[in-house]
């Protein structure tokens, strides 16, 4: 966005331009002189030019015959026609620049598309008009060329995970080189970062691969546990054959505790155990009918 040039007319000034012929018309139509018309006529296009409003936020810039004379406003203010004039009015809100570097190369010469946002406002009109030619170009030319300075001092990774620290280092840079035109630089911030399709296939079976590689190393870490604790339950059942039977108990009960379930077990499994006295005991104790 280029700065505004100051629009010579303005609702005040033609309010004015109006009510001066219409003054000298009452005048001329009162005294029967036509002077007064042309007299109100005259008045009337030297106030149109005269009178001169700039927005609250805008600065307007005087000269008088081509030199710098200062800035006016914000509001209605009055030039000498002919020998003054505005020549533009500047934008004192904060404003974006959108920038982008195509096909830069990172320090790991990987080629990129960078796309930021330049946050920035005039602080200074005198300086940013007295300084600089045109300092919206001068901003979105100085940012595509530290944009490009800063991507080819960064690795690739460091473009795609540390875009907040891309953008400190933007505008540190670009603060520094405008603030002499009184302007300054309040953040970057990076939009995208693009990476070439081939590579981004690369990236994705890397990332792929890694993954499994982890699941492996973490289904190898679980079957060594296992076998640690199937380690230390055997130590244990070794030196305690009732715990053992106990456990074998308690394996055979889980089996059969559902409704239907059949488990057959070898009879060498219930001498193990020693499940035939058991039962025998069992069948014993049982009420004849």
């Amino acid at each position: 966005m280029k700065p505004r040039v100051n629009q010579n007319l303005n609702g005040v000034a033609i309010a004015a331009f109006f009510a001066s012929i219409a003054a000298g018309a009452a005048a001329s139509a009162a005294t029967k002189n036509p002077v007064y018309v042309v007299a109100g006529t005259l008045v009337g296009f030297y106030l149109l030019n005269a009178i001169k409003v700039v927005r609250q936020w805008e600065k307007a810039v005087k000269l008088r015959l081509g030199r710098y004379v200062g800035l006016r406003g914000p509001g209605i203010f009055f030039i000498v026609p002919v020998v003054e004039n505005l020549s533009m009015v500047v934008d004192q809100r904060v404003r974006v620049a959108n920038v982008s570097a195509e096909t830069t190369l990172t320090r790991d010469t990987v080629p990129v598309n960078v796309d930021a946002i330049v946050f920035w406002m005039v602080w200074n009109a005198e300086k940013a008009i007295l300084e600089v030619e045109s300092y919206n170009d001068a901003i979105t030319m100085s940012a595509q060329t530290a944009l490009r300075e800063s991507i080819g001092r960064h690795d690739l990774h460091q473009a795609l995970a540390e875009r907040e620290m891309l953008g400190q280092e933007l505008q540190k840079i670009l603060d520094e080189k405008t603030n002499p035109w009184g302007i300054t630089v309040q953040s970057v911030e990076i939009r995208d970062v693009q990476i070439p399709p081939q590579l981004q296939d690369a990236m994705s079976r890397e990332a792929q691969a890694e993954r499994e590689r982890r699941a492996r190393v973490i289904l190898g870490t679980a079957e060594t546990e296992i076998a640690d604790k199937f380690a230390a339950a055997a130590a244990t059942y070794q030196d305690n054959p009732v715990a053992l039977h106990l456990r074998a108990m308690n394996m055979l009960y889980e089996a059969i505790k559902e409704k239907g379930s059949m488990v057959i077990v070898p009879s060498s499994a219930v001498e193990t155990m020693g499940l035939g006295g058991s039962l025998a005991t069992a069948a014993l104790a049982k009420p004849q009918p």
